[in-house]
């Protein structure tokens, strides 16, 4: 069997004309676009397993997501020092590569991750959104008060069942572990809202940040985000934020290699309520 090389793609995107990452038949999509032009560059099928640490939605962004693939070792030696320069030149503007490097084949983009780390941009400047930055923040309509968005994304921090928050799939749970959740005004007003847990189930930031800005803004009681890890089911009165103010910023993985195949181990196997 051909000796194969495992690389780690650093990968960033305006999701903006994106159907989100994951590959569809007449869609385009980070992954096809990706997948195309690696084609392109290496041949038909040489770069094979591409696997990503998190699927965006459509329209979501990244800056700092993770994703691997497999290549020939005879291949990535013949191409490791101009790979990434060609890819840059062939890549649509709106997709780029940042990073390229060798990991062991234990790192699996997805299940070694230990974090995923989201921020969401809103703007509740009464005239709305600069328009050089209204791909990547929201509009909100009303005055959001900075306290009442810190007290409500601290009720929602923790291990819950984040089943209100969840589109709920087959087999799959919904319970998660939020690290991090906070609020901050930046020097240009824009609030920015950081989200990290170990995973996210589909529209779960979104969903959360949804709750937040309508505590935020005095038209829910700021406990109301929290009251809803009670609920088993989604909770149907909880907008779901736009994507476009939506951004992955940051993957985590294990320090030592060596854990790389411990960790991915561990992900996979089913959550349960403790």
């Amino acid at each position: 069997m051909d000796e194969r090389t495992r690389l780690r793609l650093d990968v960033a995107y305006d999701g903006t004309a994106f159907s989100g990452w994951a590959a569809q038949p007449e869609r385009r999509t980070v992954a096809g676009v990706l997948a195309e032009t690696l084609d392109l560059v290496l041949g038909q099928g040489v770069a094979t397993g591409l696997t990503v640490a998190g699927r965006t939605d459509a329209g979501v962004h990244a800056s700092g997501q993770v994703c691997h693939l497999d290549l020939r070792t005879d291949v990535w030696r013949a191409y490791e020092g101009r790979l990434l320069r060609r890819l840059a030149r062939l890549l649509p503007t709106d997709v780029r590569v940042r990073g390229m490097r060798e990991v062991p084949a234990t790192f699996d983009a997805r299940f070694s991750a230990t974090f995923r780390r989201y921020e969401y941009r809103v703007t509740d400047a009464p005239w709305g959104c600069d328009p050089l930055r209204r791909h990547e923040v929201l509009a909100w309509p009303r005055p959001l008060d900075l306290d009442r968005l810190a007290t409500a994304a601290a009720g929602l921090v923790g291990e819950h069942d984040f089943a209100a928050y969840c589109r709920r799939k087959e087999n799959a749970t919904t319970l998660r572990e939020v690290t991090r959740l906070d609020w901050r005004r930046d020097g240009d007003g824009t609030l920015v809202a950081t989200v990290q847990a170990d995973a996210f189930c589909q529209a779960m930031v979104r969903s959360l940040v949804g709750a937040m800005l309508v505590a935020g803004d005095g038209r829910r009681p700021v406990q109301w985000p929290a009251d809803l890890l009670a609920r088993r089911e989604r909770a149907s009165e909880v907008t779901v934020a736009p994507a476009h103010g939506l951004t992955l910023v940051a993957v985590g993985y294990p320090d030592d290699p060596v854990e790389y195949a411990r960790r991915a181990e561990a992900t996979r196997r089913l959550r349960v309520p403790r």
